[in-house]
């Protein structure tokens, strides 16, 4: 899987509702202790970042992130994404830096939005 594919398997992992699949498509592409930081919360590890999501889909649910715009260079990218609800509007944007182990797979995501 090349960066990009595996930006989108973790973008994606974000719109599955259940533990099941989210850990599916981790296997894809995350690293086992990755990190996950954004302006509300800091994780470590697949058991956190599942938990964090499961709890967004309580606060939005049906919300997911399409990536409007990518770019990566040297094992590092950065994504611009929407967030939207499960009836496609769109409540807010930010951007994502990543970081990338040596087989392709997250292991550092930090997102940058505002919070209300």
């Amino acid at each position: 899987m090349n960066i990009k594919e595996t930006w989108d398997t973790y973008a994606l992992s974000w719109k599955v509702k259940t533990l099941l699949e989210k850990q599916a498509m981790f296997e894809k592409c995350l690293d086992l202790n990755c990190n996950y930081t954004s302006p509300i919360i800091n994780t470590k590890g697949w058991d956190a970042l599942s938990a964090h999501m499961l709890d967004f889909h309580k606060k939005i649910p049906g919300g997911y992130f399409r990536t409007t715009y990518f770019l990566e260079h040297n094992s590092r990218s950065i994504a611009r994404w929407n967030l939207l609800n499960d009836n496609d509007v769109i409540l807010g944007d930010g951007i994502s830096y990543c970081e990338y182990n040596s087989i392709g797979r997250l292991k550092v995501m930090t997102g940058f939005f505002e919070i209300d």
